[in-house]
């Protein structure tokens, strides 16, 4: 019998707050971390999704001695410093940082290649700084790394070496992203709008979140989602469009379900990836309906964060998370017209549920796709 692997906290750092409790209470209002920004000198605004960097100052001043980090590795600090408090470190306990950029801003008007800049030399800072007696992992995979960092965990605790792990996810909103996601032409000019008719790009977002996962859940527990089962699926479409046919995304939610041994009526919510292009919403929506998910309740949380790369699926996954806890399912925003192809049920406004079933998904660039079905217990 295989061992059984659980989700028993998390927290996180956005723009609607650095707790979850604010954050939910945000969302349930509807509101939005999207907004205007100059993020290139210059340069037109962009709609992106920001955290306050005076804010996030003075909450790390507040909590930590030492202010020799950068605003990356403060965000990853605080997201993780209240699961630390509360679950103990050991020789059998993994540390797994998701991340696609990293500190990235290190290397504006540099010469040379600063050594924070590596994504081991990171996620061992960040190890260092709370002490965790293990190898630190690093899961960058495009923006499946949130979601595929979950499944690194259970696969680690399973193999027996590892008792609990600590996830966390992060990424900052850059001059190098945005300037990225702009040469692809994927930005849009407005609010993002998932799954819409009127839908012209995403919203870049940054934020960090953090889970524990462990075999050996406590009586005392608030809650416990069990990871049931996950699949990670590369379509080698192209270098950043995905499968007009949705193959890799179908494979990965079928081999997660099939893991996890539910079927598509026993699924009660889908925390989409969304991104609002139009050929990722497409391929969501065709691969969705190959697996006879069309009528699964279903949101994309982009137009609340924007698309908030590695931290996105770890993130997004937390929010599904204390939706099936609140029996509370939220509304994609922005979402008025459908602009897919094959039908989908998007959620339009706050909708009560109870949910035992949640399957959360992600694509990236390079034909990247994962998928995790979470068990409320």
């Amino acid at each position: 019998m295989k061992k059984e692997i659980y989700i028993t906290d998390y927290s996180c750092v956005t723009p609607l707050g650095f707790d979850v409790s604010s954050n939910w209470n945000h969302l349930l209002e509807g509101q939005s971390g999207v907004a205007l920004h100059t993020i290139i000198e210059n340069q037109e605004a962009f709609y992106a999704s920001i955290i306050d960097t005076e804010k996030l100052n003075e909450e790390f001043k507040n909590k930590f001695d030492s202010q020799h980090f950068t605003r990356l590795e403060k965000m990853f600090l605080l997201s993780l410093q209240p699961l630390v408090e509360k679950h103990k470190i050991t020789e059998e306990t993994a540390f797994i940082l998701s991340t696609t950029k990293g500190n990235i801003s290190l290397l504006k008007n540099q010469t040379e290649l600063p050594e924070g800049v590596y994504l081991s030399k990171l996620a061992q800072k960040i190890a260092d700084t709370f002490g965790f007696k293990t190898k630190p992992v690093v899961v960058s995979n495009a923006c499946v790394s949130g979601v595929m960092a979950i499944a690194v965990a259970k696969s680690m605790i399973r193999t027996g070496k590892y008792k609990d792990a600590f996830v966390i996810a992060g990424d900052e909103v850059s001059e190098f992203v945005i300037s990225g996601f702009n040469s692809f032409q994927a930005i849009g000019t407005e609010p993002c709008k998932p799954y819409d008719q009127n839908r012209n790009g995403i919203n870049i977002g940054e934020a960090a979140a953090a889970v524990y996962i462990t075999s050996e859940p406590k009586e005392n527990e608030n809650f416990r989602f069990k990871i049931l089962g996950d699949s990670a699926v590369n379509d080698a479409n192209h270098i950043s469009g995905p499968s007009r046919t949705g193959d890799g995304l179908y494979a990965s939610i079928r081999n997660a379900m099939t893991e996890a041994g539910v079927t598509p009526e026993q699924i009660g919510f889908i925390s989409a990836h969304g991104t609002a292009t139009p050929y990722n919403d497409e391929m969501e929506a065709i691969a969705f309906n190959r697996m006879d998910l069309q009528q699964v309740p279903l949101n994309s949380m982009k137009g609340y964060y924007g698309h908030c790369l590695g931290a996105s699926g770890l993130l997004e996954s937390i929010i599904s998370m204390e939706s099936a806890r609140h029996e509370i399912l939220i509304p994609s925003k922005n979402f008025e017209e459908p602009g897919v192809s094959q039908p989908l049920n998007i959620i339009t406004e706050n909708q009560p549920a109870a949910v035992k079933y949640i399957l959360k998904t992600a694509s990236g660039f390079g034909g990247c796709n994962a998928a995790v079905v979470l068990e409320k217990c």
